[in-house]
């Protein structure tokens, strides 16, 4: 029926009513016949089967390339909303410079621009805005347009691909989840958009990475903190971690020693009393120290 090389040859597709399956079948040789009642036509036949192969192609080259997760941009980079390969690049690079990002969460909308500008004045070149915050993607396309070029923006607590799709129009040029969505992940990965989905466990962070995501975010914190990290990421080094929760402004540099890729600063760079008091110089204070710190340590070296 089809043939996309010499180990992936035809596959038997069973349609149910409810829901679609297959089973892979890389030694018979049969064309592709719905098994039920319902009737589909040729040409989405041949679209289901195309995308049963890709998905196929791409298990066996992760196989191939020791487990890595390969973005399915390389097969369809006709999506909505899809980037270039040298943009998924230039996103990546910049966190292995920068290596730390900035993770806003503020009670109003008034205090999110003023605080982030604070951190930004304090050195940092990576910023996310939460989604938990008010007018987050209003303030995302400012600073968006603002710092183009210079201040790399992302968006967090993505939920689901709505929201991934609201963040990407509004902007965002990475896309951070609380927990490890494989929708959002797959969703991003086919469109080579970077997704730093939050992971736990180390079960989670190589199911994350396999599912597509480059980095992964490890939230909430976890006994142990750099130790933790170190000992994760020696066992398993196709991973690059991104600490987040447990992340201050003394250790950030301890964790990237330690075998993290980037860390994020939430509450210690945002010190919710100084958002109270709308003490932005104590913010960029903060940026600055932190910043520092992360410089010591130089570059990643990415994978």
């Amino acid at each position: 029926f089809f043939f996309l090389s010499s180990r992936v040859h035809y596959s038997s597709v069973t349609f149910h009513p409810s829901r679609l399956s297959y089973q892979a079948n890389h030694s018979t040789k049969r064309p592709l016949r719905p098994t039920s009642s319902i009737a589909y036509n040729k040409p989405t036949i041949i679209k289901m089967a195309l995308r049963l192969a890709s998905s196929t192609l791409l298990r066996q080259s992760a196989r191939a390339y020791g487990g890595r997760a390969l973005s399915t941009a390389a097969v369809d980079s006709s999506l909505d909303r899809a980037k270039s390969v040298e943009d998924y690049d230039r996103v990546l690079q910049t966190f292995a410079n920068i290596r730390a990002c900035a993770v806003l969460r503020t009670p109003t909308s008034a205090a999110c621009p003023k605080a982030m500008q604070a951190c930004i004045d304090g050195g940092f070149k990576i910023v996310e805005f939460t989604l938990t915050t008010p007018d987050c993607l209003d303030h995302l396309a400012d600073f968006r347009q603002r710092y183009d070029g210079d201040v790399m923006v992302g968006c967090g607590t993505i939920m689901n691909t709505d929201d991934a799709e609201a963040a990407i129009d509004a902007g965002a040029e990475f896309i951070i989840t609380p927990v490890m969505l494989p929708d959002v992940i797959q969703w991003c990965a086919a469109r080579n958009i970077v997704s730093v989905p939050g992971c736990q466990t180390p079960t989670e962070l190589v199911s994350a990475y396999r599912a597509g995501a480059p980095l992964q975010k490890l939230f909430p914190g976890v006994t142990g903190g750099p130790a933790w990290v170190k000992a994760v990421s020696s066992a398993l080094p196709m991973l690059s971690i991104n600490p987040t929760s447990g992340v201050t402004l003394d250790n950030a540099g301890e964790y990237l020693s330690n075998g993290a890729a980037s860390v994020g600063l939430v509450a210690p760079l945002f010190d919710p009393v100084a958002i109270q008091n709308e003490d932005w110089d104590q913010i960029a204070k903060n940026a600055e120290k932190v910043m520092a710190n992360v410089r010591e340590v130089g570059p990643y070296v990415r994978k």
